[in-house]
């Protein structure tokens, strides 16, 4: 039983559709996923590495700043219709799922003119464009933040529901530290403190996390810093026995068992990892991202007690020291985030999504 699954261009995009089609599939082994991505896109080479088949279509962004290229948009779209069409004569898709990006619309277009049933994942608190123009088609809208709901249209609000981001879950129990620690060779005691600026890197904070370390980390303080695979040869040199330094974190989730607090980007899915890991975060939102929805995302965490955030423009050496000195000095802030956080992270959001998907539907 054939399921299209729609979205990328980014990882934000791409990675909830893996964990969700994962989840779809582990209930019910009888679904065959499609995926239906742009050329473009980062699902070029992740898809490739997965178990899952997969179209790449001559799909692309709406160009805001340079509305002149829009005929590449306007011509992918129109190719983009044909293959999938053809694609659902080889075999009619039960359901579509899509979860956003410029990647997504060509496929749920299909969905709403065909009428199949179509159910959207939003990681942001900022629903995207291509969300808001089709959520009124859709059967179901999966928030990853609560906050989300009250900006898509009108008429599907009543049909958005709050699940959390879909992440791979961390063990429950969680490891433990000191474990988690020994395996990075630190010592004891203090604190260790994991910056990582999302799958690429930052250059913006990764030059002030160059400047902190060269001038001294505050004592009791150690780090996993990863750099982006771009930028790691121009701070390699800072690797010692208190700073880890690494081009990518894979598995990841050996830095989160051993982290106590994280400076990081503001992505919907590094901030749902995050609170999984019960992992208190200073965020400093990209200030590029679409809408500005990583501020969007760090303005709802902090107001609800889940994240302190900076904006990019005001972050400093001194200002990072300070605001890290101050959470070391206050143990009972760093445990009321993490707190906040366990109140809503959604571990288990890629299941509850799968099944909720699967109630809504008769296959045949």
């Amino acid at each position: 039983m054939r399921i299209f699954v729609t979205g990328g261009g980014t990882g934000g995009h791409l990675y909830p559709a893996l964990a969700i089609a994962r989840a779809l599939v582990k209930l019910e082994p009888r679904l065959e996923p499609v995926f239906i991505g742009a050329r473009r896109g980062i699902e070029r080479d992740i898809l490739p590495t997965t178990e899952f088949r997969h179209e790449l279509l001559d799909l692309h962004p709406l160009y805001r700043s340079r509305p002149w290229q829009n005929w590449r948009t306007l011509r992918g779209l129109a190719s983009a219709s044909g293959r999938i069409s053809a694609l659902a004569r080889e075999g009619p898709p039960q359901f579509v799922i899509g979860t956003g990006g410029y990647a997504a619309g060509a496929t749920m277009m299909f969905a709403a003119r065909r009428g199949v049933p179509l159910f959207i994942q939003e990681q942001n608190s900022f629903p995207g464009r291509t969300v808001r123009a089709f959520s009124r088609f859709a059967r179901e809208i999966y928030l990853g933040f609560p906050e989300g709901g009250e900006l898509l249209p009108a008429k599907a609000r009543g049909r958005a529901v709050y699940t959390g981001n879909p992440i791979a879950p961390p063990p429950s129990p969680l490891p433990d530290k000191e474990i988690a620690r020994g395996a990075w060779e630190f010592y004891d005691g203090g604190i260790v403190i994991l910056v990582f600026g999302g799958s690429q890197g930052s250059a913006g904070l990764n030059a002030v996390v160059d400047a902190w370390v060269t001038r001294g980390l505050p004592d009791g303080v150690q780090m996993i810093w990863a750099t982006g695979k771009a930028h790691y040869d121009r701070h390699a040199r800072h690797e010692s026995t208190r700073v880890r330094v690494r081009p990518y974190l894979a598995p990841i989730s050996d830095a989160y068992a051993a982290s106590d607090l994280a400076i990081a980007r503001a992505g919907a899915m590094t901030t749902a990892e995050l609170a999984a890991w019960q992992i208190p975060p200073i965020l400093v939102p990209l200030p590029t991202a679409a809408a500005d929805h990583q501020t969007v995302n760090a303005k709802a965490l902090a107001a609800a007690g889940a994240a302190r955030w900076i904006a990019q423009s005001d972050l400093t050496v001194d200002r990072l020291d300070a605001m890290v000195r101050e959470l070391m000095l206050m143990p009972r802030a760093l445990e009321a985030i993490a707190k906040a956080e366990r109140e809503r992270a959604r571990p288990d959001a890629a299941d509850a999504i799968a099944r909720r998907i699967l109630s809504n539907v008769h296959l045949t």
